[in-house]
């Protein structure tokens, strides 16, 4: 099951989400810019987006937790983000991953496209994606 998170799954998301603020992630559940999946009322994690320029969805966050991965969740639950995405009138959307992280694979097989990059000292390459739906 995935659905946007409420208030209710704010210390859940506290104990995993180490990369925002407790003010920021409840301004996330309340802009409803939280899904969180679970299978057989388990949760196996969450996808936590926002606005890149104010106007294009960018997929900040996509976990799942240890055991959960490589299940199919991950193209489950990008695919509810962009179809809600389609709903709200939004016609492509944005994501990012470091270069030396396996999701930029993942992100190519599900159809995003490599649209630039970003080099911030002390990291590894940062690599921008963006699909039109």
């Amino acid at each position: 099951m995935i659905r946007y998170a409420n208030l209710e799954d704010l210390e859940l998301l506290k104990e995993y989400d180490k990369h925002i603020s407790q003010e920021e992630l409840i301004n996330s559940i309340n802009l409803k810019r939280i899904f969180v999946m679970y299978e057989s009322d388990k949760f196996v994690g969450w996808l936590r987006y926002n606005l890149f320029w104010d106007n294009i969805p960018f997929m900040n966050m996509l976990f799942f937790l240890d055991g959960e991965r490589n299940k199919g969740y991950g193209s489950q639950i990008v695919g509810f983000w962009e179809d809600e995405m389609k709903k709200k009138g939004y016609s492509c959307v944005m994501t990012s991953t470091l270069s030396n992280e396996q999701a930029q694979f993942f992100y190519r097989k599900i159809g995003y496209v490599d649209r630039g990059s970003l080099l911030l000292p002390k990291e590894p390459l940062e690599i921008i994606f963006y699909k039109e739906m």
